[in-house]
């Protein structure tokens, strides 16, 4: 994977393009929302408890990203290599973003999205976001992977990251603020290693988002939908695989800790629904944010609290990136250790939901439980 030096101010045009298409876009994808249909319906399941709030919000996000794209085409220089990524990912989001309006309207089962994200993926792979070399970090030694193994790996990542950030859209503004965090994180990131897609699409997405976060934070005058916590995930993952700069087995971990909130929300899911014998896809209020909401008494703590544990995950894969072998190693065990404590302290490793009856008064607001 060859190297860019890209100028800091480069940086500039996709974050104003994107914030300012995607802030302009969110009240039109509201009123296309309300006039098609297109809105919550909240269920047993769910924190929202308000009827009819609009969920287009991730079209406009995604027309932000996109017009960052444009931004950054008028003033970088792009290699045609890289010029055949970007257009990859817009392929594969464009059609994971009508599936994702689909399921917002008429809803979908997670078997039936699967294989649409599946194929998405595959474009993006098909497209050149492989996994495909690794050197591990004590002898350096470089390994290329053959595409049995890359190709499977780099599949699992993308509809993993992809499926994470929907998985974590539970509260308020946590999916679009969570991320905006994130795609700073990973545009930095690739731009220590010079790549300058994983640049790119990272500050694009950051754009889109900050210019959607402020119709969307608590209390949410519109929500991000399927459409827009799958594209999210999917630019995330995206991103992520350009920023491990294929130099050391130990710079993959870097994008692992900075995506560390949704991936570990959802590998805890899972691993929760296997031992009380549900489906890997069954709805549960034992999620991260709903336990943060049980502790914290508000959407907007609960959320803030995430935004700065996403944040404080994020400044530490920034720092891994400089970092020798050894004293990663020596961090990477420390801050495992600690992530283990603060799980166990939330509660994340029980596995059974209070029922209604036998839940603490000072979970009640407004007479309802904290859902």
């Amino acid at each position: 994977m060859p190297s860019v030096v890209v100028d800091p101010l480069y940086a500039i045009p996709p974050i104003v393009f994107a914030a300012v298409v995607g802030a302009f876009s969110t009240p039109l994808a509201s009123r296309l929302a309300r006039r098609f249909g297109v809105e919550d319906r909240p269920s047993d399941r769910t924190v929202n408890v308000r009827q009819g709030i609009p969920l287009l919000g991730g079209l406009a996000v995604a027309l932000g990203a996109f017009a960052g794209l444009i931004g950054f085409f008028l003033v970088g220089f792009v290699p045609p290599a890289d010029e055949n990524k970007v257009m990859g990912y817009v392929a594969g989001a464009l059609i994971l973003i009508l599936m994702g309006i689909w399921d917002d309207r008429f809803y979908l089962n997670a078997w039936q999205k699967l294989p649409i994200q599946v194929f998405c993926a595959l474009v993006a792979i098909g497209f050149g976001f492989r996994i495909d070399y690794l050197t591990e970090p004590f002898f350096l030694t470089t390994y290329e992977l053959p595409f049995w193994i890359s190709w499977p790996i780099s599949l699992f990542w993308i509809v993993a990251v992809t499926n994470a950030m929907n998985l974590i859209d539970g509260l308020d503004g946590l999916s679009a603020g969570t991320g905006a965090i994130m795609g700073f994180a990973l545009s930095v990131i690739c731009w220590q290693s010079g790549q300058i897609v994983g640049f790119v699409i990272g500050l694009s997405l950051m754009g889109g988002l900050l210019g959607f976060l402020p119709f969307n934070f608590p209390p949410a005058r519109i929500f991000l939908g399927d459409a827009g916590a799958l594209f999210i995930g999917y630019s995330l993952s995206l991103a992520a695989m350009q920023g491990y700069r294929k130099t050391a087995l130990l710079t993959l971990v870097v994008p692992l800790i900075a995506l560390a909130v949704p991936l570990l929300d959802t590998g805890l899911s899972i691993i929760r629904r296997i031992r009380m014998g549900k489906g890997i896809f069954d709805a549960d209020r034992l999620h991260m944010h709903h336990r943060l909401l049980e502790r914290e008494g508000s959407q907007r703590r609960a959320v803030l609290w995430l935004y700065l544990q996403t944040a404080c995950f994020s400044l530490i894969a920034i720092s891994f990136a400089k970092l020798s072998p050894l004293v990663t190693l020596i961090l990477l065990a420390i801050v495992f250790a600690l992530t283990i404590r603060m799980l166990r302290n939330m509660g994340l490793f029980e596995v059974q939901e209070k029922s209604p009856t036998e839940a603490d008064p000072s979970e009640m607001v407004n007479g309802k439980i904290h859902e």
